[in-house]
This record gives C-alpha cells, sequence and structure tokens, in this order.
C-alpha cells in the first residue's frame, strides 16, 4: 500500500526545512537505499547513498532560509515549489525549484527531480 499523503507531505515539509538547516546525514536519512537524485533536471543523476550525501554536505554551513510555496502530493509522489534564500556576504540569492518525487510505502523518497536553472536565479 503506497504511503499516505499525510505521510508524504510531512517528508516534504521536513526536506524543506533540512535544506536550510539540517546536515547532509539528516537529509539523506529521508530517503531509501536505491534512491536517485537529478538536481538539476538534466544534470549526471545520483545513484548511491555516498554521491547523494556529498550532495547535500555542499549545503551545510550556508545561511540559507527555505519555505514550501505549494504542493500536490497524489498516490506517494509529490510535486512542489519552495524558495531558497542563500545569503553570500551582502548578497541574498533567491531560488525557487519545483521538485518532484516519488515514495516508498513507508513514506522514504526513491527518487527526486529539481527543475530549475541558472535563470531562475536571482538577487533579493
Amino acid at each position: 500500500m503506497p504511503a499516505s499523503n499525510e505521510a508524504v507531505r510531512a517528508v516534504v515539509e521536513r526536506y524543506v526545512a533540512l535544506v536550510a538547516t539540517g546536515t547532509a546525514d539528516q537529509i539523506v536519512d529521508l530517503y531509501a537505499d536505491g534512491a536517485t537524485v537529478e538536481d538539476p533536471v538534466g544534470s549526471e543523476p545520483l545513484t548511491t547513498r555516498e554521491a547523494i550525501h556529498a550532495f547535500y554536505a555542499t549545503l551545510e554551513g550556508l545561511e540559507q532560509e527555505t519555505r514550501l510555496l505549494d504542493a500536490r502530493v497524489v498516490a506517494g509522489e509529490a510535486v512542489f515549489a519552495f524558495e531558497v534564500r542563500t545569503k553570500a556576504g551582502d548578497q541574498t540569492y533567491v531560488l525557487a525549484p519545483f521538485d518532484v518525487m516519488t515514495f516508498d510505502d513507508d513514506a522514504r523518497i526513491t527518487s527526486m527531480r529539481a527543475y530549475w536553472g541558472e535563470a531562475d536565479m536571482r538577487l533579493a
């Protein structure tokens, strides 16, 4: 039986929060074994826990804020828009990707694809 929409929504909300303030370990714990990450879409998919961990480790130590803008959760899958505000020196960069995630029966992420490009990043 697929994970409930409520369980998937809770993972999406936790993911968005952890992107701002969490560790790579905490984020990777949301993923199922064998999960894939393609961020952004068109880049080489990450297919091992080690590669996914290394990807999220690049976020550690950044001064960031995130907020969920909108989400749709249906039948064990989610698409959502969120905003990431990253402060670098006296500049603040804003990115609002659309992420598509699939989940296993335990509401662990099995795939994540992030839709964004350079043109989607702006100065606040």
